[in-house]
């Protein structure tokens, strides 16, 4: 992965300039930030793919490129060597178009032996800003430690059950461990209970609790359930102004954490939380989470 230190400079103009407060809003300077950004990487891109590799990815940032069968020796020499010929074709081009100087400077920052972008659902397409791989140490090619981005692992309105299986899951698969027996077994410890603690949703309010009108979402069905149990013992309200609010989905909706009634709704856990996970890495073993599970999944 290739990445460009000025972007996170530009980002910071692009946040200032975009505040309504700013002295110097301007949805021009905006705009200029966006496009002058996406024309970077695509102009980067252009030119790694005309020096021989192959890019998979773009992300604000960084341009991830496919080396192929290169020895781990091989691998930072080449990502330091194709820096240094991009950043001098970057000095050399704005130097001759605008008689500026580059500030531009891209850099080797990752070296993933395997990579992973779950794609988006009912197409072939990648999603964005989605992605997974096994970093490998830039001293050490037996060191390697996995990388999340924008998946479930690393969003908090994932329950910990669900954030901690697609760790594991991804470790086995990416380091060619089996894997099958450990999805029957968190599926089977999930429907005997072991898990309730790891089954907490955490999400927040960001409005007024009575500002939810149309759409009423699980974690509004369950704050506005606390706040009426809080109501009839005559504590004070802890919602009503919005805030975080932990909840567990029973048999009967979500229901606030610390007042929980119901049977917890294993089946959502299950269909909601691991499957979807599963499944987004087990298409590419050809396989799925209902196949593993030997089309059982009604036991519960």
């Amino acid at each position: 992965m290739l990445s460009q230190a000025i972007k996170i400079i530009m980002n910071s103009f692009y946040g200032i300039l975009g505040t309504v407060g700013c002295r110097f809003l301007d949805s021009r300077l905006v705009s200029s930030i966006t496009k002058r950004g996406h024309e970077i990487l695509i102009q980067s891109k252009n030119f790694i793919e005309a020096a021989g590799y192959q890019v998979i990815y773009g992300d604000t940032d960084s341009v991830f490129v496919l080396l192929g069968s290169v020895p781990h020796d091989q691998v930072k020499v080449i990502g330091d060597d194709l820096t240094t010929r991009l950043n001098e074709w970057w000095t050399k081009q704005l130097r001759e178009k605008f008689g500026i100087d580059s500030y531009l400077e891209m850099e080797f920052e990752t070296h993933f032996s395997k990579f992973l972008m779950p794609t988006v659902r009912g197409s072939d397409a990648g999603s964005k800003k989605r992605y997974a791989g096994l970093v490998v140490d830039g001293n050490n090619p037996d060191t390697t430690h996995l990388l999340f981005k924008g998946l479930e692992s690393v969003r908090s309105d994932w329950s910990p059950l669900a954030r901690d299986f697609q760790k594991e899951l991804y470790r086995r698969i990416f380091l060619d461990q089996p894997y099958e027996e450990y999805i029957k077994q968190t599926v089977s410890d999930l429907s005997n209970g072991k898990y309730e603690s790891e089954l907490i949703l955490r999400k927040r309010l960001r409005r007024k609790l009575r500002d939810y009108v149309k759409n009423i979402p699980p974690h509004v069905q369950a704050a506005r359930k606390a706040e009426e149990i809080r109501r009839q013992r005559e504590l004070p309200s802890l919602y009503q102004a919005g805030g975080w609010i932990e909840y567990i989905m029973t048999l009967n909706g979500a229901e606030p954490r610390q007042y929980r009634e119901s049977a917890i709704d294993y089946e959502f856990y299950l269909d909601r939380q691991l499957a979807p996970i599963a499944d987004s890495i087990l298409v590419f073993k050809s396989s799925s989470m209902d196949k593993i599970l030997n089309n059982q999944i009604g036991l519960f």
